[in-house]
């Protein structure tokens, strides 16, 4: 059995393979799979801090952590990917998410733009709908919260 290994990276530290790798599996699901068409390097990634899990040498689930005002006037949590779904690997990006958020950026409060479908995922760890429904790039949404 494979161990599942966390990385966690700073902009300045992803090799080219990490980036191109974090963001090829980007582009597969949101651009490919929800045929979504969206700028997906926004600049964000810059200030952010990357995770991802891998099983062996496959991506298993990915987020990035951004600091207050830069995706959002809060600290947030995007670009959230398991790419093995029903394993728990989702979850797991997310707790690691919301400990960078804390060490990385003093996080008191972290707030994400979530794709409605999965509100009941993002509740599973600690977050709580904060707005109304809108759209972003085409795709229903909602604005969940998360107070540490």
């Amino acid at each position: 059995m494979k161990k599942i290994v966390l990385h966690k990276k700073s902009f300045p530290e992803l090799t080219t393979a990490d980036l191109y790798d974090l963001l090829r599996i980007r582009s597969e699901v949101f651009v490919v799979e929800q045929d979504c068409v969206y700028q997906d390097m926004d600049c964000d990634d810059q200030p952010a801090i990357h995770l991802w899990l891998t099983d062996g040498d496959k991506i298993v689930a990915l987020c990035r952590v951004c600091p207050a005002g830069t995706h959002m006037e809060e600290v947030s949590i995007g670009r959230v990917i398991s790419t093995e779904r029903g394993k728990g690997y989702g979850k797991q990006m997310m707790l690691a998410g919301i400990e960078a958020a804390r060490e990385h950026f003093n996080a008191t409060r972290i707030d994400i733009e979530a794709q409605e479908y999965a509100k009941g995922f993002y509740e599973q760890v600690g977050f709580r709908q904060s707005s109304e429904p809108f759209i972003l790039d085409g795709i229903p949404h909602i604005r969940m919260t998360l107070l540490l």
